[in-house]
Protein backbone atom coordinates (compact mmCIF):
# COMPACT_ATOMS: atom_id res chain seq x y z
CA UNK A 1 0.00 0.00 0.00
CA UNK A 2 1.29 3.29 -1.08
CA UNK A 3 1.97 5.85 1.35
CA UNK A 4 -0.94 8.72 0.27
CA UNK A 5 -3.28 5.59 0.50
CA UNK A 6 -2.16 4.29 4.17
CA UNK A 7 -2.56 8.51 5.19
CA UNK A 8 -6.24 8.10 4.41
CA UNK A 9 -6.81 5.35 6.24
CA UNK A 10 -8.53 5.21 9.58
CA UNK A 11 -6.98 3.47 12.70
CA UNK A 12 -8.88 0.64 12.74
CA UNK A 13 -8.38 0.41 8.82
CA UNK A 14 -4.79 0.69 9.44
CA UNK A 15 -4.59 -2.31 12.29
CA UNK A 16 -6.65 -4.21 9.66
CA UNK A 17 -4.30 -3.94 7.11
CA UNK A 18 -1.37 -4.53 9.49
CA UNK A 19 -3.17 -8.14 10.59
CA UNK A 20 -3.78 -9.23 6.92
CA UNK A 21 -0.02 -8.42 6.17
CA UNK A 22 0.51 -10.42 9.29
CA UNK A 23 -1.95 -13.25 8.11
CA UNK A 24 -0.38 -13.12 4.41
CA UNK A 25 3.24 -13.73 6.10
CA UNK A 26 1.85 -16.35 8.06
CA UNK A 27 0.31 -18.04 4.88
CA UNK A 28 3.77 -18.01 2.98
CA UNK A 29 5.67 -19.63 5.68
CA UNK A 30 3.19 -22.31 5.64
CA UNK A 31 3.46 -23.19 2.02
CA UNK A 32 7.38 -22.93 2.32
CA UNK A 33 6.89 -25.80 4.96
CA UNK A 34 8.58 -23.64 7.24
CA UNK A 35 6.21 -24.33 9.81
CA UNK A 36 2.94 -26.88 10.11
CA UNK A 37 -0.49 -26.29 10.03
CA UNK A 38 -0.69 -26.50 13.93
CA UNK A 39 1.41 -24.01 14.42
CA UNK A 40 0.16 -21.52 11.65
CA UNK A 41 -3.47 -22.06 12.82
CA UNK A 42 -2.12 -21.36 16.69
CA UNK A 43 0.25 -18.20 15.51
CA UNK A 44 -2.66 -17.10 13.30
CA UNK A 45 -5.25 -17.40 16.58
CA UNK A 46 -2.84 -15.51 18.61
CA UNK A 47 -2.48 -12.79 16.17
CA UNK A 48 -6.04 -12.66 15.67
CA UNK A 49 -7.00 -12.43 19.46
CA UNK A 50 -4.08 -10.00 20.55
CA UNK A 51 -4.91 -7.51 17.19
CA UNK A 52 -8.74 -7.49 18.31
CA UNK A 53 -9.18 -9.02 15.02
CA UNK A 54 -11.79 -11.88 16.76
CA UNK A 55 -15.05 -11.42 13.94
CA UNK A 56 -13.91 -8.00 11.95
CA UNK A 57 -11.59 -10.49 9.45
CA UNK A 58 -11.47 -13.95 8.46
Amino acid sequence: MEQMEWAKLSSVQKKVQLYLEQKKTLEAILERDEISKAQFDKSLGDCTVKMWMTGLVE
